[in-house]
């Protein structure tokens, strides 16, 4: 088994992009071992399509595509990126923000934060050398690793 195992995948911000990016994200963790009716899956599947969505939504005109990049290392955790060119970082909304169901949208990294906790993972975001950013979500992997 190699120490770390790899995948990534490039595509145009838009709204279709993000099911590619979730189906994408599917077969490659069954590629790795975690079927897809595994709640760690559903799980991963939700956090893809939260972060996929963000970088849609909030990159508009400054972003043209976003990258999700999966690494599965031999420590056995699974760490989700989904990177943009936009420059402006995600904020935490204010707490009444975060509890006003009426809204469609400011969420997101809420659901994301929320779902890494409950998984024993952790969320964390790092610039990219063109000025932009990847939110990473890293947790634990469950599965045997193929």
């Amino acid at each position: 088994m190699a120490d770390q195992q790899e995948a990534s995948v490039t595509l145009p911000s838009a709204p279709a992009s993000v099911p590619a990016a979730r189906a994408y994200v599917t077969d490659v963790l069954a590629e790795w071992g975690l079927g897809a009716r595994a709640e760690a899956a559903d799980t991963v599947r939700l956090i893809v399509s939260e972060l996929a969505t963000n970088a849609v939504q909030h990159t508009v005109g400054r972003s043209p595509t976003f990258t999700v990049d999966l690494r599965l290392d031999h420590t056995r955790r699974l760490e989700i990126g989904v990177t943009d060119s936009h420059p402006r970082w995600p904020v935490r909304p204010p707490a009444a923000t975060q509890q006003d169901h009426g809204r469609d949208h400011g969420r997101g990294l809420v659901i994301i934060r929320s779902l890494a906790a409950e998984s024993g993972g952790d969320v964390f975001i790092t610039p990219t050398a063109d000025g932009g950013k990847t939110v990473w979500i890293a947790l634990p992997w469950t599965a045997g690793v193929n």
